[in-house]
């Protein structure tokens, strides 16, 4: 598989505006995304890219701040050369270590993490994926049946099992992401992780003590029914991929409609993680 890598740099940019675009970026099927020394990169499989749509995305940017940008091209084999050269180990929470296969072990972090991107999304550097595992570390995971939608690399799940956790099921409807969560799982030695490709459909009809969902405010508010579902009384549910105006007020509402309340969110920079509970 081939993959488009769009590498941008700004002469001066917000933060916040930086975030916005990511998002716009994701909206369009930008799945990867990788710092640099004067901007980022997005990536995207090459089948999924489409100029028109990044023209258009753009277009909604041209008076906010000025930037560069050039389009490339990379095989497969070249993608681990790519994210090698901006892997730097991360700690969430003083207590779990995430690292690479290259990188030496930590054993004096309670929780270590072992991740092999392959193009998936969820590294932990991504201020989303920050929130949700500072939530997977707080939340009362011992035995309990978790759902982690979108799971990308299966960073979430692989982190609550470790945890303790019963059951997992990871799904995400990128073939990339579900082959790297299965890989990632043996990696850490997990093996009550179930991966399965695909999408709302995919899910196994149980009774989830928890859900984890790190997608885009589109998507959740088209699962989220689903979710409610398939989540038991007293269940938790942890978002994160929004904003916090006016995506959370938006998710907060839908859930509302189906007996799932607002409890607390998370915000780094202009990105939300929200816990909610079945009523």
């Amino acid at each position: 598989m081939q993959y488009i890598q769009v590498t941008f740099s700004f002469i001066s940019i917000q933060g916040y505006q930086q975030d916005l675009l990511i998002n716009e970026l994701a909206e369009i099927g930008f799945n990867t995304f990788e710092d640099t020394e004067n901007g980022f990169s997005a990536f995207i499989d090459y089948d999924s890219y489409q100029q028109q749509a990044l023209d258009d995305t753009l277009l909604q940017f041209e008076d906010e701040f000025e930037y560069n940008f050039t389009v490339t091209e990379i095989a497969a084999e070249n993608w681990n050369e790519e994210w090698e050269k901006n892997f730097e180990p991360l700690i969430i929470a003083d207590n779990c270590y995430v690292r690479a296969t290259f990188h030496p072990a930590q054993p004096q972090y309670e929780y270590e993490i072992v991740i092999d991107p392959k193009m998936a999304f969820g590294t932990g550097h991504h201020q989303t994926t920050t929130m949700m595992m500072q939530y997977v570390l707080e939340a009362a995971v011992r035995d309990k049946l978790i759902l982690d939608m979108g799971c990308g690399t299966g960073i979430l799940a692989i982190l609550a099992s470790k945890r303790g956790a019963g059951e997992l099921f990871a799904i995400d409807n990128d073939e990339v992401c579900y082959l790297s969560a299965k890989e990632n799982a043996a990696l850490n030695g997990i093996t009550n992780i179930t991966a399965l490709c695909g999408g709302k459909e995919t899910i196994p009809r149980l009774n989830y003590d928890i859900i984890l969902a790190n997608i885009n405010r589109n998507i959740l508010l088209d699962q989220i029914p689903v979710y409610a579902e398939v989540l038991k009384s007293g269940g938790e549910i942890y978002f994160s991929g929004f904003y916090e105006s006016p995506d959370l007020e938006m998710i907060t509402d839908a859930c509302k409609l189906l007996h799932i309340s607002y409890v607390s969110h998370k915000k780094i920079g202009e990105w939300v993680a929200a816990r909610f509970k079945k009523n």
